[in-house]
């Protein structure tokens, strides 16, 4: 068997040239990585030279990556990343379960589901902390490209992330039953809708994204919790689509009814379970993405249980009538 090479770079020279990268300068890396600004200098000259490259060039007055130094920089990235998720997987495996499992759920994602299934787990891993992000469209995203957590629900799955489907949800247009678009007794177009007020929740993403929003109502109110916006409509102060899990109690109870859209009056969206690392997934990660799995499927056997319970209710009192 061929002996294998010990690496000429250490992880600390790597992690110097990208602070030097990500700091904009060797005096920032230097700060930020609590050394000396000769010691950053050196890590970066014993690169080049014990590779034979030129991670840097003089241009003008400022330093500025070469091609090579540029795919170094990425290699690098990778290096320390795959070296830190060793280092976390080690970490978990010598204590066991983990000791905190971070999450990123989109919030159109039932509480009716989620809830119990964090119950559930409790009951197994009543010692693990439960950190649980509430995120919208392009926060959930950066929470799982940045880090910080280990699984996320979501409804895209970012370049590089393998996902399965979860479930699918259905959205449905509503406004209160008093709404004046409820008061024009025919299918409303897209029209009806842009002369009303528009209830829309903020997108949690730093880098929000103004084509989301797919209606150009000539009022809006934007907030940043998805039961403000219900809570709002339900009073009568504008209209817009809900998941349909969401608002079961609203139209139980009549504050809220749907929309006799022409086109559009309902909307389908499947939300994804992603992990930030399945290889380096602990033990407790894994029981609580199958408990997720477990309480989904219940949950949508009961819905469809009582949707047949319904239809069956209909067919008797129409078999009475006739």
């Amino acid at each position: 068997m061929r002996a294998m090479s010990a690496p000429k770079i250490s992880l600390e020279q790597w992690r110097a040239l990208l602070a030097v990268v990500d700091a904009g300068g060797y005096a920032q890396a230097a700060e930020a990585l609590h050394k000396s600004q000769s010691a950053i200098s050196y890590a970066v000259q014993q690169i080049e030279s014990r590779l034979g490259v030129k991670a840097f060039e003089v241009q003008g007055r400022k330093a500025v990556l070469t091609a090579t130094g540029q795919l170094l920089v990425r290699r690098a990235k990778a290096l320390l990343d795959e070296a830190a998720g060793l280092e976390r997987a080690a970490g978990q495996l010598s204590a066991g379960w983990e000791a905190e499992l971070r999450l990123a759920v989109e919030i159109i994602f039932p509480n009716r589901v989620l809830l119990p299934a964090l119950a559930a787990f409790g009951e197994i891993s009543p010692h693990t902390r439960i950190e649980l992000i509430e995120s919208v469209i392009g926060g959930t995203s950066e929470a799982l490209l940045s880090g910080r957590v280990d699984l996320a629900i979501a409804p895209v799955i970012p370049q590089g992330f393998i996902g399965e489907a979860l479930m699918t949800l259905r959205f449905l247009a509503v406004a209160h039953p008093g709404h004046p678009l409820h008061q024009l007794n025919r299918p409303l177009t897209p029209n009806d809708l842009r002369n009303h007020r528009h209830l829309v929740v903020r997108d949690s993403g730093a880098a929000r994204d103004p084509r989301q929003q797919t209606l150009d109502a000539k009022q809006r109110w934007v907030v940043s919790h998805m039961s403000t916006s219900i809570q709002a409509v339900a009073m009568g102060y504008g209209f817009s689509w809900f998941p349909e899990d969401k608002i079961a109690d609203e139209l139980a109870a009549g504050t809220l009814r749907p929309l006799p859209l022409r086109d559009g009056a309902e909307r389908f969206l499947t939300l994804y379970l992603i992990f930030a690392d399945r290889d380096y997934a602990g033990p407790g990660l894994l029981q609580l993405r199958d408990i997720l799995r477990q309480t989904v499927a219940e949950n949508c056997a009961r819905k469809q249980a009582q949707a047949r319970a319904n239809t069956s209710k209909t067919t008797r009192k129409r078999s009475k009538t006739q």
